[in-house]
């Protein structure tokens, strides 16, 4: 039954409640898919299918009984490698980790889904501590994309799109300190949201501190806000979530008729967008006026935040090595260990001075937003470019903040983004269009997003498995 791996989660809980399929065929159909694609593009770190399939088969029994135990009861899942599950080691992407213990903590994120009713397949790739916007690590290698096996999937939660991207499972949870839910999502072809930071309890909290989010990866924006609904709830070891919000499933009806948007097509001539992506998000944003939307060019009121984002990013990598020896240190990506190096070197005044910076940019957007409900922008200037490196040749560009300038200004601000796929380019690689709303505004990035994709701008057809 492998086209069950075709269907959103949604589709598969409609069909557990007819009774026209049960969670055991689901899980065993995206094994079955797991194993056609995952040498091809390394999405998984770990897959335990026996574990898998005890759970679909207790779900299985619920749905049998009419009980049901929660929103996502029987649906396939997958989660990065940086959250702790019970039952195995949280590696992250890192020779440094240790596989020993007893492994018996869930973070929040896997709590709530296995109250839920998940089906855990597995853990996700990540670069190492997911320190990157793409997904190779000296762990697990490179991950690579659905659509051109060349090409890299993103990241840093590459594994968690390329997973959702190929059918793989419908819904997989990323993380995002400066994109990383967004980057890989575009790059694959699948929608994904880092919501406002706090609507999501983390545990361990990330060593790059309030920049980092967790957030759903799906085919499509309804699938995002039942996840997210379930992923949720409240967790006392996160002691900065913020109080429990309204359904997010709820937001999605009521369209965009009379929204105010603000179209950028380059944070006013600050990026270089190739052509054929700001064609796309053009034509994304002309459905959105076709739609109701009240739409109007406009750049939101700042400059490149860059040097600001550095100093707190390249910090947050000098304090998650502080202890490490020699030995371990020598294990490391070399460009982790050159960040961790430079953060090394900022001071107090440093960090405190982009701090500053941060709480401009943040005032500047509820200003912002005080004039426009959502501000769509390119998700990112470019398409996948050649796997295993940071940055694609030839751009000039250092690290991979250089080709990201429409994400991580959004984790200094901690706003709700999400990324929806708009078309393909020339090669047939992915284009995202970005929807960003002021804090605590969710429901509306996903009330646009899930509008897109009533207009039948984007497929919610998983990519055909690579040759």
């Amino acid at each position: 039954m492998t086209e069950l791996s075709a269907l959103t989660a949604r589709q598969l809980l409609a069909g557990y409640e007819k009774g026209e399929f049960s969670p055991v065929d689901a899980t065993r159909a995206a094994l079955d898919r797991i194993e056609a694609v995952e040498p091809l593009v390394n999405a998984f770190v770990r897959v335990d299918a026996d574990e898998a399939m005890a759970q679909a088969e207790a779900s299985a029994e619920r749905w049998r009984r009419k009980e049901p135990t929660g929103l996502v009861d029987g649906v396939p899942v997958s989660v990065k490698d940086v959250f702790l599950m019970r039952g195995g080691p949280t590696l992250r992407g890192s020779k440094t980790a240790q596989r020993q213990g007893s492994w018996d903590v869930d973070a929040p994120v896997v709590a709530r889904l296995r109250e839920n009713g998940a089906v855990f397949l597995g853990k996700t790739t990540t670069p190492e501590f997911g320190w990157k916007g793409v997904t190779d690590s000296p762990l697990s290698g490179v991950t690579r994309n659905p659509y051109d096996l060349s090409r890299t999937s993103g990241g840093s939660s590459g594994g968690s799109a390329a997973a959702v991207a190929l059918g793989a499972v419908p819904l997989s949870v990323g993380t995002d300190g400066g994109g990383s839910v967004r980057i890989p999502a575009s790059f694959c072809g699948i929608f994904a949201l880092k919501p406002t930071y706090g609507r999501v309890p983390l545990f361990p909290s990330s060593p790059f501190g309030t920049l980092a989010h967790a957030g759903p990866m799906t085919r499509d924006a309804a699938d995002a806000a039942l996840l997210l609904d379930a992923m949720s709830g409240p967790d006392w070891r996160d002691w900065s979530q913020l109080a429990p919000a309204e359904s997010a499933s709820a937001a999605l009806e009521g369209g965009v008729k009379g929204l105010r948007v603000a179209y950028s097509p380059s944070l006013g001539g600050q990026v270089a967008v190739r052509p054929d992506v700001a064609a796309a998000v053009r034509a994304a944003v002309g459905k959105l006026a076709e739609s109701g939307a009240y739409v109007e060019e406009a750049d939101p009121d700042w400059t490149e935040p860059m040097e600001a984002f550095h100093t707190l990013w390249f910090s947050g990598a000098a304090r998650l090595v502080q202890h490490f020896g020699k030995e371990q240190r020598d294990l490391l990506d070399p460009g982790l260990r050159e960040i961790a190096a430079r953060g090394a070197r900022h001071s107090a005044l440093d960090y405190l001075a982009a701090v500053d910076v941060r709480t401009d940019l943040g005032r500047r957007m509820g200003r912002f937003h005080t004039t426009y409900d959502l501000l769509v922008t390119p998700t990112l200037p470019i398409t996948a470019f050649e796997a295993g490196v940071e940055v694609p040749e030839g751009s000039g560009h250092r690290r991979w903040t250089g080709w990201t300038p429409f994400t991580y200004p959004f984790n200094m601000t901690q706003q709700p983004a999400a990324t929806v796929p708009c078309g393909t380019d020339a090669d047939g690689l992915p284009i995202g269009v970005q929807l960003v709303a002021a804090r605590h505004r969710d429901d509306l990035v996903l009330r646009a997003a899930h509008a897109l994709y009533g207009t039948g701008i984007t497929s919610i057809t998983p990519a055909p498995v690579p040759a």
